[in-house]
This record gives C-alpha cells, structure tokens and sequence, in this order.
C-alpha cells in the first residue's frame, strides 16, 4: 500500500493547472480551477479540494461541463440579476456571479443574484470571502440540480443535495472575515469521497442504511469500487443523513426552494424513472450581498462586531485545553499550518489525480513526486 504524500501549494497548483489546461481549458481558466481547488484544500476542506480533479475531467470528457464559459443574463434590475452558468466551470462562472453582485450592492446598499446551470462551484466560502474582501456581507443559498445523496429527517430514501449553506462579514484592518460555511448534510459527500480513498473516516453516524441502521460505511453511498477508481453514489442503496435532526432537514429543504426551484436550474429530484441520480450534475446559487455603510455607520457596525467576536470567545471551554473559536478561525489556521508544511493527501486520492493527468497526456516530466 502507498503512503499518503505532502505536496507543496505552489507544486500542487501549477500541476492541478497543467491538467485542465492539458484538459481542454484556457491558460487563465486551469489557473482559476487550480487555485481554487488547492484553496480548499489549504483551508482544511479537502473535500472540495483537488480530489474533485479525476471528476472535473471527467465531467469535461463528457460534456457535462463546459470550458470558458460566460454567464448569460436571463433578466436584470438594478439590484437582482438571474444568470445562466451555462454549465461552465464553476470556478469560472460563480465568479463572475458574484463579482455582479458586488457591483450592484456597492451602488445600491443590497443585491440579490441568481445563478444556475453552473458546474460544481466548490467551497462555497470562497465566495464569501471574495464579497468579504470587498467589505459586503453575503448569504448563500446553494443546491446541487440531479443529485440525490441526503436523506430528510425522519425517512431513509434520498430526498435532499447536500445543499450548503454559506454567511460572510467582513472584518477590519484585514482580519480574516467572519465565515460560516457547511454542507447541510451530516458530512459533505466530498468528505465520504476522501474517506473512500483512504483519507478521515466520516463519524459512525453519518450515513443511513435502507433499514434505517446507521453506518460510517463509505459503501453505503457508492456500493462497491476500487480504491483508486471512480466513484459512483448511483451505486450505492444507503444515504447521507442531514445535519441537526429536523432543522438540518428543514434548511436543506429551503436551499432547494431558494437555489434550485427559485432559480430556475431545478432541484435535486424528482428524476427520471430508475435513475438514483440526473444525468448532469449543476449548481444554483441564491446570493444576498449587502453593503455596510448603508445600514448606518460602517465604523460602529465593525465596533459592535468586534465586540461581540471578544464576548462569544470569551465563554470558558467545556474542558482543559479547549477554546471557543468564531466562524472562520479553523479555516485561517489551518491555511496558516498548509502553506508551511505542505498538503497532505491520501495515496488513493494521489494516485486517481496523477491517473487523471495521463489520461489527458499530461508529461511525465509535470507530475510531481509527493513526499
């Protein structure tokens, strides 16, 4: 069995870039898809980190995805905008979304966008972050069109996407921003994903059997497979459960109505008769930015913030040791501790990425040696 390697950001980016641009996209898009992806994976989410690399080839080998694509503009006011994704890289088109919607809140105080029929969008943060840097608060509504993987409070069939959900506010002098950003499910499917590849097991209970028994079981939600081979949750006959009981469920429920349905890009389900899963995966994003200094004085909104940021930390941890961390913080830190020591990925993972580089001609002489 391979060891797990430690990759260098700046190795693993540009050899992440030199797959989608062997792959069939532009120079500045593999970029994109790149630094995005490792972002991910620095901040402690590899679950929408580079092992979603194999898939996005894939997915592009397929035309289920679409390289340099431009959102198209269904309709427009002067503070909402529908967009078309037109099934472009998510890493591209959610950008582009949301770079409309801070245009459109720095001039009018609030926007709302939104975007469907965009490829996977990874971290739902980076958005956050992105509306953050330009001092907006955003929320984020994001549901995943064809993909059945959750099952609802109370039942064991697959009803719900994962459905994350996502607020960022920014902070003063250039601390990190306030982030709150998770999967709506028990775990991210991409976490099952890197469990399955030899990466963290997902908790005992995070999955469902059809006869209700809980289970951490990867096979649970892609049945049977090789270790460095594809997966498939069509394969599987259990589910995710959601996170939180019935108010998990009953926000996962709403991102559906709000990213799917509202948006137009269609929920997770129903699907066809006999299908587990769509044909094409998608998703739709409802975002919220809102401006600050419209709201009153910009300077106490980051006073009453900050104070409020020192009383919740204050709170005395529930055994030695611990502490009280805000949204956010967790994900700074480890992007501090990545960028020094590198990024560890499992073999199983590794090997599917160098696997994926091959089969788009990727040079020998570009694949990188982990350590």
């Amino acid at each position: 069995m391979p060891n797990d390697v430690q990759i260098a950001p700046a190795v693993l980016r540009a050899f992440i870039a030199d797959i989608f641009a062997a792959a069939g996209c532009s120079s500045a898009e593999a970029g994109r898809i790149a630094r995005y992806l490792v972002a991910a994976n620095l901040c402690g989410h590899d679950s929408h980190g580079v092992i979603r690399a194999p898939r996005y080839v894939q997915a592009l080998k397929n035309n289920e995805v679409f390289a340099d694509q431009t959102v198209a503009v269904a309709s427009e006011t002067g503070s909402l905008a529908v967009l078309d994704g037109r099934f472009g890289f998510g890493q591209t088109v959610a950008p582009q979304a949301v770079a409309i919607g801070i245009a459109k809140a720095r001039a009018l105080g609030a926007a709302v966008v939104a975007l469907r029929n965009a490829g996977h969008i990874g971290r739902a943060g980076d958005w956050a972050e992105m509306a953050a840097e330009a001092g907006l608060i955003s929320i984020h509504f994001v549901n995943v069109q064809g993909s059945l993987l959750v099952a609802p409070f109370g039942g064991v069939d697959r009803r719900i996407s994962t459905a994350p959900f996502c607020v960022g506010v920014p902070r003063p002098d250039g601390a990190p921003p306030l982030l709150l950003d998770f999967a709506t499910s028990h775990v991210a499917e991409g976490k099952v994903l890197v469990a399955s590849a030899g990466g963290k097991p997902v908790p005992g209970d995070a999955l469902i059997n059809p006869d209700g028994s809980l289970t951490g079981d990867p096979h649970a939600l892609y049945g049977e497979y090789e270790p460095a081979g594809p997966r498939n949750s069509g394969n599987g006959l259990g589910a995710i459960r959601a996170f939180g009981g019935h108010k998990g469920s009953g926000l996962a429920f709403m991102c559906e109505i709000l990213a799917g349905a509202l948006t137009g890009g269609g929920t997770c389900g129903p699907l066809e008769p006999g299908l587990r899963r769509g044909r094409r995966i998608s998703n739709g994003m409802l975002s919220v930015y809102l401006a600050p200094g419209f709201f009153g004085d910009p300077a106490a909104f980051e006073d009453a913030a900050t104070r409020y940021v020192e009383f919740f930390a204050s709170s005395r941890p529930d055994s030695p040791g611990g502490e009280v961390l805000v949204p956010g913080e967790p994900e700074a830190r480890m992007r501090a501790e990545r960028e020094a020591g590198g990024i560890p990925l499992p073999a199983d993972a590794w090997q599917a990425i160098i696997a994926a580089a091959r089969s788009v001609d990727v040079a020998e002489t570009h694949i990188p040696q982990g350590r």
